[in-house]
């Protein structure tokens, strides 16, 4: 449990769920954790509060990760918080369903920018201070990356791409010092998914089509992170651990795939939802 004793964490996109499960799961293991937020200022204050709470340190940084100065410039105000960096977190990012022929360049672009473009330039931005400390970088895909949806197009493909950033990178950083892994959650039970359904998603049922029984919270991911960036995770390297509780492990036969997806993700991130 304290295995992150003295260390100094920044997670990306932790005002709302996996990055809050993330942000806790590091508190509790002793870091101090920056917790990054671009809309959801009431998340990160209640995951920094809560951590506060229990004696650890934490703050909260806004920044818009649509563009990359505002994204440097948290960099640099969180590490002027924590003193330095050990663990980059790579979370932030925005779903998207769109079919192929009503997505706009811009739905396109903003979810390219988010996703892709974000995490390459802050590992950039903060690759000084993760040389210093022999760090970790721990970047979050999906398991879209691996397994296709219903009009995921757009946003499988920042997660595939994530995943060959991943591999690509740690064996750059190799070399002087830095560790790079992956994670690609399956389902995950966070808030904009309730809210998206107006609190009517089934959980249970949805737990009954993965072979785990059950949909994940967001500290398992947040315990897998943990892990990934502790010493005990210090020879994986590259990889990218998909915690989906067997969701890719079995063959859906059906015909859901020929079904257009009846909820819209996305709203209030990407234009035009």
């Amino acid at each position: 449990m304290d295995s992150m004793q003295g260390k100094r964490i920044l997670v990306t996109g932790a005002g709302t769920g996996i990055g809050q499960g993330i942000a806790l799961a590091f508190a509790q293991a002793g870091a101090a954790v920056a917790v990054h937020y671009s809309r959801s200022a009431s998340g990160a204050d209640a995951v920094v509060a809560e951590i506060q709470a229990a004696g650890g340190k934490a703050a909260a940084f806004k920044a818009d990760f649509r563009e990359v100065a505002p994204l440097r410039a948290m960099a640099r105000a969180a590490v002027d918080f924590l003193g330095g960096l050990d663990v980059l977190v790579n979370n932030a990012g925005i779903t998207m369903n769109r079919p192929l022929g009503q997505t706009t360049v811009e739905q396109f672009d903003t979810l390219y920018a988010v996703n892709v473009r974000a995490p390459y330039f802050l590992c950039q931005a903060l690759l000084p201070e993760l040389e210093q400390a022999a760090g970790v970088v721990v970047n979050i895909s999906s398991i879209h990356a691996y397994e296709g949806y219903t009009e995921h197009s757009v946003y499988a493909g920042t997660r595939g791409a994530i995943v060959a950033f991943t591999r690509q990178l740690a064996i750059e950083l190799a070399p002087r010092g830095v560790r790079v892994a992956g994670i690609a959650p399956g389902g995950v039970r966070v808030e904009n998914q309730e809210n998206l359904t107006a609190g009517k998603t089934d959980w249970a049922a949805a737990g009954r089509g993965i072979p785990a029984g059950f949909v994940a919270l967001p500290r398992d991911i947040g315990a897998v992170a943990v892990f990934l960036a502790s010493p005990g995770g210090r020879y994986i390297v590259g990889q990218t651990l998909v915690v989906d509780g067997g969701t890719t492990s079995w063959m859906p036969f059906g015909e859901q795939f020929k079904q257009p997806m009846s909820v819209q993700f996305g709203q209030g991130y990407v234009p035009g939802l």
